[in-house]
C-alpha cells in the first residue's frame, strides 16, 4: 500500500510538469507561426530568463518578506540537533536554519538547491509544539528539500505567467485583429492555458504536501505527531489575527497548510479529537484509518483553487501511514 502511495504520488509530479510544459510548447508553436518565425528561440528564452529571475531572487524575496533570521547552534540548539539528524536521515546537505519572526505557527522550507536548502519555524510554533510533533514537521519541511520541490516549484509557476503575458500582448495590443483574428485566436488560447496552467500549479502544490507528509514519516516521524501538529497549526491560524494571517497570505504556499482557510478546517480536525484535549492520538488516528471521510462538494471546489490538500483527507492519508 505504502510503495503504491509513493509510486502514485512520483506520478503525479512527474505527469502534471510534463502537462504543463507541453501545453506552454503549444502556445509557444501557435506564436511563433503566427509571427513567421522559424524557431522557438524567442519565447523560449523569455521563458527561461523569468524563470532564471525567479530562481536568484527567490530566496532573497521569502527572507524579506518572512522576516527571516539565520540562528547558530549555540541559539537554537534544539532546532540544530533535530535538521541535523534529519538531514542525516535524508541524504541532503544540513540546511541553514531560520526563525521567521511572524506569530502565525508555522515552518518552511525554501532555497535555489539541495544543497542552498533553509529551514526556517516561525516564532510561534515553537511555543505549540512538543518535541516530537517539531520533528514530524521538520521532517515535512526537510522532505521538501529531499524532493527538490522549491525548484520544482519555480519552473512551473513560470508557465502560467508566460501564458498570461502572451494573451495580454495578442487581446490587448492590437496584433488580435491581424492576419484574419488569428491573433485573436491565439490571445484566447493563451489565457485558457493560463488559466489551466494555474490549476495545475495548484495541483503540484498539492501534491507535493502528500509527498512531504510521507516523507515524514519515512524519515522517523510518527503519523500521529504529524496529525497532531497540523491540528495545532490550524487551530494556531485560526486564533491569530487578521492582520497576522494577512501579512503572510501571499506566501501561504511555502507553509504546511493554507492558514487563509483555517477557520474551515477547524471545525473538521476538531471531529477527530474525541478526549478534546488539543492534539490527535495514536488512538484517535487509527480511528479515522477505519472510517469514512466525508468532505462536500463545495470544499472540494475550494480544494482546487488552494495551493494545500483538504485537511481532512491530508489527515485521512496519514492514518493510512500509521
Amino acid at each position: 500500500m505504502k510503495t503504491l502511495s509513493n509510486l502514485s504520488l512520483k506520478l503525479r509530479l512527474l505527469l502534471a510538469p510534463l502537462i504543463l510544459f507541453g501545453l506552454i510548447y503549444l502556445i509557444i508553436l501557435l506564436v511563433c507561426s503566427y509571427f513567421h518565425i522559424g524557431s522557438y528561440l524567442v519565447y523560449g528564452v523569455f521563458g527561461l530568463i523569468i524563470i532564471f529571475i525567479q530562481y536568484l531572487l527567490g530566496p532573497k524575496m521569502v527572507e524579506r518578506s518572512m522576516h527571516v533570521h539565520y540562528v547558530t547552534e549555540q541559539e537554537a540548539p534544539n532546532l540544530h540537533a533535530i535538521i541535523g539528524d534529519l538531514a542525516m536521515k535524508a541524504g541532503v546537505p544540513k540546511p541553514r536554519v531560520g526563525v521567521a519572526e511572524i506569530d502565525v505557527p508555522n515552518a518552511f522550507a525554501f532555497g535555489k538547491s539541495k544543497r542552498d536548502g533553509r529551514i526556517c519555524v516561525t516564532r510561534g510554533i515553537l511555543k505549540l509544539l512538543d518535541k516530537e510533533e517539531l520533528e514530524a514537521v521538520l521532517g515535512h519541511e526537510m522532505s521538501h528539500i529531499k524532493h527538490n520541490d522549491m525548484i520544482v516549484m519555480t519552473l512551473v509557476s513560470a508557465v502560467p505567467l508566460i501564458c498570461y503575458i502572451i494573451a495580454l500582448n495578442f487581446l490587448f495590443s492590437g496584433q488580435g485583429n491581424n492576419n484574419g483574428g488569428y491573433g485573436f485566436i491565439i490571445g484566447i488560447a493563451a489565457f485558457g492555458a493560463y488559466i489551466l496552467g494555474q490549476l495545475l500549479v495548484l495541483f503540484i502544490s498539492r501534491t507535493r504536501e502528500y509527498y512531504a507528509d510521507q516523507g515524514s514519516v519515512e524519515l522517523g516521524g510518527r503519523p500521529h505527531k504529524l496529525a497532531s501538529a497540523l491540528y495545532k497549526l490550524v487551530y494556531g491560524s485560526a486564533t491569530a489575527s487578521e492582520e497576522s494571517i494577512k501579512e503572510v497570505s501571499g506566501l501561504k504556499a511555502f507553509f504546511m497548510n493554507d492558514v487563509s482557510d483555517a477557520g474551515n478546517e477547524i471545525n473538521d480536525l476538531q471531529q477527530l479529537d474525541f478526549n478534546r484535549d488539543g492534539t490527535i492520538s495514536e488512538e484517535e488516528l487509527a480511528r479515522l484509518r477505519y472510517s469514512d471521510t466525508k468532505v462536500s462538494t463545495g470544499q472540494s471546489l475550494k480544494e482546487l483553487l488552494s495551493t494545500h490538500p483538504n485537511m481532512l483527507k491530508r489527515v485521512k492519508r496519514l492514518s493510512e501511514l500509521e
